[in-house]
């Protein structure tokens, strides 16, 4: 018994940590490049052209991407299926977030595969890169634009929430009250992100 909860407590300090260190990182990245979207095609061109010609690209993707999105996403899964939500218990802000964490997660399995198969293995299967032109003739369908944006805000959440969970997690935020600035903090990113990845999805 002792070993089952001690290996649970290390695949979920695995799960919190792959969410912030790589996959967190990339988010930011990927909301980052996406902006530029906003000075035009050329602008945007430019920086997705820059990352098209890394060196070993495949192979940066697949361990610093798909292999911890992976293992997030199975554990996640995981823990969707063996946890329990009581907000409608009790109807307290966490055990909401709690439930908001888990129901973005499960979006995000179907959101992050369909973009991963629209966009990168299009790309590599069919040669149609990833530029300002495809992503607004995507964007022109209307159930595609709002499927994004759904995309776009459950990251969005997901990742934020997620630091707040991180921190607890790793002991950075012990205490009630320094749970409580970080979860201030968490949903001032969330907000800030939310609007950087949808006004770039309008910029298209």
């Amino acid at each position: 018994m002792e070993t089952v909860k001690d290996n649970s407590f290390f695949y979920r300090r695995l799960h919190s940590l792959l969410g912030i260190i790589p996959l967190g990182l990339f988010i930011l990245e990927h909301f980052f490049t996406n902006s530029f979207a906003i000075h035009g095609a050329t602008v945007f061109n430019e920086k997705i052209d820059f990352f098209a010609t890394l060196p070993y690209l495949i192979v940066i993707e697949l361990v610093f991407i798909f292999i911890p999105l992976l293992i997030h996403g199975i554990y996640g899964l995981y823990i969707v299926y063996t946890g329990q939500a009581n907000q409608l218990q009790y109807g307290y802000y966490r055990n909401w977030m709690y439930l908001i964490q888990r129901v973005t997660g499960v979006i995000l399995l179907f959101y992050i595969g369909w973009h991963v198969w629209t966009t990168r293995l299009s790309a590599l299967l069919y040669g149609k890169e990833v530029s300002f032109e495809m992503m607004h003739k995507m964007l022109a369908s209307p159930l595609v634009f709002w499927w994004m944006v759904v995309g776009v805000v459950c990251v969005a959440f997901h990742f934020a929430n997620g630091i707040w969970s991180f921190s607890i997690v790793w002991g950075i935020t012990i205490g009630p009250k320094a749970q409580k600035r970080m979860g201030y903090i968490t949903m001032g990113l969330f907000v800030i992100l939310a609007i950087v990845g949808v006004k770039a999805l309008l910029a298209f």
